[in-house]
């Protein structure tokens, strides 16, 4: 086990998540360093999730091509679909299906909340063109924090199960 790379990775995606929910915008320099840094990891095959540099790459393309059609349709913003395409460069391919499903949820849960704490009405949703949800000036949920969320915990589980063989 690389301790580097796992603190590379804990701090980038930490990073991330405290951007995404302060000012809901994560920069291109941030998400170019957790590439350069996952790519790199990979390559000298010191990665947090022990995948190699082809598997890195993959799971870099897949990542960014299934997020697309969502930015596409405006439903979500840039920068998540950048995150998780680096996410599948740390990562790897095989985990961004689970890593999808929990920030989902975890999404999910944060749109309840910012329902029930606005107190919007259900039949409000959708009607004026303007972001759903707003709370003390931010819009919406911040998804790439949804999503780096989850891979922390998914690594602090591999550490630890690794630990207690």
């Amino acid at each position: 086990m690389n301790t580097l790379s796992h603190w590379l990775f804990v701090v980038w995606a930490s990073v991330v998540a405290i951007c995404d929910c302060r000012s809901r915008r994560v920069s291109n320099a941030l998400v170019v360093a957790g590439l350069a840094a996952a790519l790199a990891c990979a390559s000298l095959r010191h990665g947090p999730f022990g995948i190699t540099l082809s598997q890195a790459s993959l799971g870099a393309l897949v990542g960014l091509c299934a997020l697309m059609p969502f930015f596409a349709l405006g439903v979500m913003g840039a920068a998540d679909v950048k995150v998780f395409a680096v996410l599948g460069a740390w990562c790897g391919m095989h985990a961004l299906p689970g890593l999808w499903i929990a920030a989902s949820l975890i999404a999910g849960c944060h749109a309840v909340w910012l329902l029930v704490s606005t107190r919007t009405r259900l039949a409000a949703i959708g009607r004026s063109g303007e972001p759903t949800f707003e709370l003390g000036g931010k819009r919406a949920t911040p998804y790439a924090a949804c999503l780096t969320v989850p891979a922390m915990a998914w690594m602090g589980l591999q550490v630890f199960a690794a630990g207690v063989k």
